[in-house]
């Protein structure tokens, strides 16, 4: 597209690339675009808030493993009508159809071929498309649903390139309709409570903050049954960066008023080499031929390790590793002039002094004075629906409450577009000899007059949860 929002960097002989021929990745895999400039704004999305809808009616798009518990935790909000399911295998959106027997929910089911998911954003009857797809799909399903009138919830990451960031937030702005990606972990107890916490001043001028998705997916990768058609691990083999670093950076970029008062300008990235997926790839393809084609690839690092700086100063570092055998970690610490506050290892700590963390009792009376408002309005219901520990079906009452009363969504397209670039500008940096690599600004510079938005004022707040 011709569009001076975009004028792209070309970096040659990029790993991956030659994948594309030997036949293991679709065509998708070889775009490698980077940083824009001259932005032009068609309409501002950030504090946005669409007409009202009293009953959101949804269609669901995937239905594997993240897709069937959103079925299920959408069932239990009030003023919803599931109407349709798709699933491009029969017996997943059978049985995630079958989850909602005697909820009153009874959508039509679309299978039998990769282009069913089109019928569901062309339907008159759908005010939201929840897209649970691969990584792949998120975007052009995304986009698809915005131009057939429809809001959009998009798993992460909401896109895998630079254009595809960009094609989001031209469609968002063009149609006006939102596009929110899925971050459920800025609905976490400990991080929404952090949010709280920074907006009413506790930690002072925010300096710096970490995140992560440190996870052992290793088995999960290489397991026939864990992801449809190999997708994930396909990704893992042709894409060396920061391939998933939303779930770690959408609390601290909230934290940090990201896209709202600052933005992101640069980062670096570097990853070590692959210690474990070629080794797991010859080993399997010892006693199975299925994984033959693996062998030999590319497998991106072992461990990942970006940091960003901000036009304010600030500093953000975010990691990667989803294969060594560590624990799980997604770090969130949040650094400021008065104090700290730190997730992992678990339980969360919080400090205001070099001397060392809070006792439990004084976390506790933080906990309660700072608590959000969303969190004292259903925070025990969400654990017992469950979804993370609470914090997926958090987030999916909150959007949908959110949708019903008008009211702006705590994530817009700015952030899925901004969060999601990370992953292929982090791989612009590591195939560049960790150059530095600029951010985009996809709010066009309407970053320094955008609000933040507060979830613990929760207003709305009246969609109601059946148990």
């Amino acid at each position: 597209m011709k569009n001076n929002r975009r004028n792209f960097i070309k970096l040659a002989g990029m790993a991956g690339i030659g994948l594309t021929g030997a036949g293991i990745l679709p065509a998708y895999a070889d775009k490698r675009e980077g940083p824009v400039q001259n932005p032009v704004q068609k309409f501002n999305m950030s504090g946005y808030a669409a007409p009202k809808i009293d009953t959101v009616r949804i269609g669901i798009i995937g239905t594997g493993n993240r897709g069937t518990g959103a079925v299920v935790r959408i069932s239990k909000i009030g003023n919803v009508e599931i109407k349709a399911l798709c699933d491009i295998r029969p017996e997943k959106v059978n049985a995630a159809k079958k989850r909602l027997e005697g909820t009153g929910q009874n959508p039509a089911v679309y299978v039998g071929n990769s282009e069913e998911w089109k019928k569901i954003c062309e339907r008159d009857d759908i005010d939201l498309i929840y897209v649970t797809t691969p990584w792949h799909l998120h975007t052009p399903m995304a986009v698809y649903a915005m131009d057939h009138g429809k809001h959009v919830c998009v798993e992460v990451p909401a896109a895998t390139t630079v254009e595809e960031c960009w094609q989001l937030v031209e469609t968002s702005e063009r149609t006006r309709k939102h596009c929110m990606m899925l971050e459920n972990t800025c609905y976490d107890f400990f991080e929404m409570l952090t949010l709280n916490m920074a907006r009413q001043g506790f930690f002072g001028e925010i300096i710096h903050a970490e995140g992560a998705y440190i996870h052992d997916l290793l088995a999960s990768n290489f397991n026939k049954n864990a992801y449809w058609d190999m997708w994930r691990l396909k990704q893992n083999a042709s894409r060396n960066g920061s391939l998933y670093p939303t779930h770690g950076l959408g609390p601290v970029c909230q934290v940090m008023n990201i896209n709202r008062g600052d933005k992101m300008d640069y980062l670096v990235s570097v990853s070590g080499k692959d210690f474990m997926m070629g080794d797991m790839a010859k080993k399997l393809a010892s006693k199975d031929d299925f994984f033959k084609p693996f062998v030999d690839k590319p497998f991106r690092g072992n461990m990942n390790t970006t940091t960003i700086r901000t036009n304010q100063g600030r500093t953000i570092m975010i990691q990667h590793d989803v294969t060594s055998p560590r624990p799980y970690s997604r770090i969130h610490l949040v650094s400021g002039t008065k104090g700290t506050a730190l997730k992992y290892p678990e339980p969360g700590r919080i400090s205001t002094s070099h001397e060392g963390w809070l006792s439990e009792q004084e976390f506790k009376s933080l906990e309660e004075k700072y608590k959000p408002a969303i969190v004292r309005k259903i925070g025990e219901l969400a654990k017992r629906v469950g979804g993370h520990g609470g914090m997926d079906f958090l987030m999916d009452w909150r959007t949908i409450d959110c949708l019903r009363n008008g009211l702006p969504l705590d994530q817009d397209v700015y952030d899925a577009a901004l969060w999601s670039s990370i992953f292929p500008l982090s791989e612009l940096s590591v195939n560049n000899r960790s150059n530095s690599i600029d951010v985009p600004d996809f709010t066009s510079g309407a970053w320094k007059n955008n609000k933040p938005i507060d979830i613990s004022l929760l207003k709305g707040g009246n969609t109601k949860v059946k148990i």
